[in-house]
């Protein structure tokens, strides 16, 4: 495909329900304080930073996983360790960033084509177009960002309408 070909246009957007993702789940998290980072309503529970931190590593996952080879890291001992080892909301919140960045790089690199071959076999969406991942990452952002103000209800907070600035 050509620099100036009409078709470039289709595969930059790829990454568009990704960065949306992004904004709904930053204006539910907007507020939270910092110390707010290591509540969770029961022992155990992702604390309000583990939750973003898992979201995070869930987008990492679902790029990774979606073009690897090898598909996905089904490791999740280890995915839970590194997500439970975060405790500063700052920090959970630059990792969610960085995440996003990373994912609407590798998508928007992407053309039509790419997008549409198949996830390697495997347990987790073995066969499926890669595109697939997009809905994904969107889906389980969106879950959290519910559980999110749930938690921000039970702190008294009144978490904004995230489809509205």
């Amino acid at each position: 495909m050509s620099a100036n070909s009409p078709n470039d246009s289709l595969h930059s957007n790829f990454s568009v329900p990704v960065k949306q993702a992004l904004q709904f789940f930053s204006r539910t998290c907007s507020v939270f304080h910092d110390d707010d980072a290591e509540y969770a309503p029961t022992p155990g529970q992702f604390t309000v930073a583990q939750h973003v931190a898992h979201v995070a590593q869930t987008i990492d996952w679902f790029v990774d996983g979606g073009f690897r080879p090898e598909g996905f890291n089904l490791d999740f001992a280890e995915h839970q360790k590194a997500v439970r080892e975060c405790s500063s909301l700052p920090d959970a919140m630059v990792w969610l960033v960085k995440s996003v960045d990373a994912a609407t790089e590798v998508l928007d690199s992407k053309t039509p084509e790419e997008m549409m071959e198949p996830i390697a076999a495997g347990p987790v969406m073995g066969g499926e177009p890669r595109a697939t991942i997009i809905a994904a990452i969107a889906e389980h952002t969106a879950h959290h960002r519910g559980s999110l103000a749930v938690y921000a209800r039970m702190l008294g907070y009144a978490p904004p309408m995230p489809y509205s600035d």
